[in-house]
């Protein structure tokens, strides 16, 4: 079935708040293999112009898949998930996530696409404080492989 195209733009409401905790962080930055002293020592990362220690780049995907599912699990867009594969991911940020930040994701729809019997969606999650300071633009593409 063809994406409808109607569902470009919409958006859902906010997420819970993700607190980011330092633990957390230097879990991530251990699966990655990201050994910059910022992501684990709070002295090393105010040395380098930060509050407190930041989490690497990549730590958005923890925060954004989350709030992204909310898009699978809606009726409308009707996506077989066992079809999907990853097709993109790419972040934008504002400013490091940091230990500390209390985030809030809001996620919408920026594009809904079918091709070649392949339904291709592309997400955005806006990661921001509860505050509503933004820290980073998630985005992801989806591709529903077709049957054939």
């Amino acid at each position: 079935m063809a994406l409808d195209r109607e569902l470009v733009g919409r958006s859902y409401p906010p997420s819970a708040v993700y607190e980011v905790g330092r633990a957390k962080i230097a879990e991530f930055a251990s699966a990655i293999g990201a050994d910059d002293p910022v992501h684990r020592d709070g002295d090393a990362a105010r040395a380098a112009g930060h509050p407190d220690v930041i989490a690497p780049p990549t730590f958005a995907i923890v925060v954004s898949l989350q709030a992204a599912m909310v898009v699978l699990d809606d009726p409308d867009v009707g996506i077989d998930y066992a079809r999907v594969v990853h097709g993109e991911q790419r972040f934008a940020h504002h400013r490091p996530i940091r230990a500390g930040d209390r985030l809030v994701a809001t996620t919408t729809i920026d594009a809904a696409r079918t091709v070649a019997g392949n339904d291709m969606l592309t997400a955005r999650v806006d990661l921001a404080t509860e505050d509503g300071e933004p820290v980073c633009t998630a985005t992801s593409m989806l591709v529903a492989r077709g049957e054939s």
